[in-house]
């Protein structure tokens, strides 16, 4: 399948800008499930300085900007075209028990697992939590397989948390959305990768899009998709990293678009940066996820 994205980003100042630096993080990645044959980025207005061709330290393309001059809106239009080939899954019982993963984890002697190992350490918006790792421990018997346990998590997230985009906001800390048992896809995924890592096992954050469906019968809405979030495990050598979702409580295997991965949405937050001004600025996102014919 192939997907055109449009995402705009839109910063309006109460008082004129002065001086913008940003960096952005809007490409899809190259992976063997999925290319991205044609990107670009607009931005306005015109940056004095440009930096593009660049990765973070997780492999993410990043585009780094400065605007300079008086200004009172700012905006970052991403288009890209993304080719997606649905992946294939092992049978969840097929996979080693969870503990061999994270035992693999702590060795000193360097594999994949090892490398994988820097996403079991707490990240700037995860710490661990007890409340959590006491939440995570049921789906985690003893010799269950990896994956089996992934998707038992995965769905208890899915069953005992209600979607609100109310309840949070992007600076609502971890423990908070937990204890109130609700929010959105950032919060779902940061709530499972705290519980993954709890346990020992290697679990990174994961942006990019999921295209929405209208109603039946529906026209689609311009402007209707987000960005999304989900989470990647380390399930062993044979299954590599997989991916779970659990606001959909589904394993991601050719609708969901990669952007970028990191150990929580700190590192691969679409655009961030500093302003020089006074005043308020308000924000508003748009995107547009559309499916075309091969």
């Amino acid at each position: 399948m192939i997907y055109q994205i449009s995402h705009r980003t839109l910063y309006s100042y109460d008082s004129p800008v002065t001086v913008a630096h940003y960096i952005a993080r809007l490409q899809p990645r190259q992976l063997p499930t999925q290319s991205c044959p044609w990107h670009e980025v607009h931005i306005r207005p015109e940056p004095g300085c440009r930096s593009t061709g660049r990765t973070d330290a997780f492999g993410n393309t990043v585009v780094y900007f400065e605007v300079e001059g008086t200004h009172a809106e700012l905006e970052v239009v991403a288009r890209s075209f993304v080719r997606l080939i649905p992946r294939s899954l092992p049978d969840p019982a097929d996979t080693p028990p969870w503990e061999s993963i994270r035992d693999a984890c702590r060795s000193n002697e360097w594999s994949a697992a090892t490398a994988a190992a820097e996403f079991i350490s707490p990240s700037p918006l995860l710490p661990h939590l007890p409340e959590i790792a006491a939440f995570a421990a049921p789906s985690f018997s003893p010799g269950r397989p990896v994956l089996e346990a992934v998707l038992d998590l995965n769905n208890r997230i899915f069953t005992g948390f209600q979607f609100d985009p109310a309840a949070t906001s992007a600076a609502t800390p971890v423990a908070e959305s937990f204890r109130q048992r609700r929010g959105v896809c950032q919060d779902f995924a940061h709530i499972m990768i705290a519980a993954l890592r709890s346990m020992g096992l290697p679990a990174r954050y994961v942006s990019g899009y999921l295209e929405t469906l209208p109603p039946p019968g529906q026209e689609k809405l311009v402007g209707a998709d987000a960005s999304h979030a989900w989470v990647s495990c380390w399930c062993g050598d044979a299954a590599g990293w997989i991916d779970a979702d659990p606001t959909n409580d589904l394993l991601p295997t050719g609708r969901h678009i990669t952007v970028g991965w990191g150990r929580d949405f700190s590192d691969i937050s679409p655009l961030t940066g500093v302003s020089i001004g006074s005043g308020r600025q308000t924000l508003q996102v748009g995107v547009d996820v559309m499916a075309l014919e091969e």
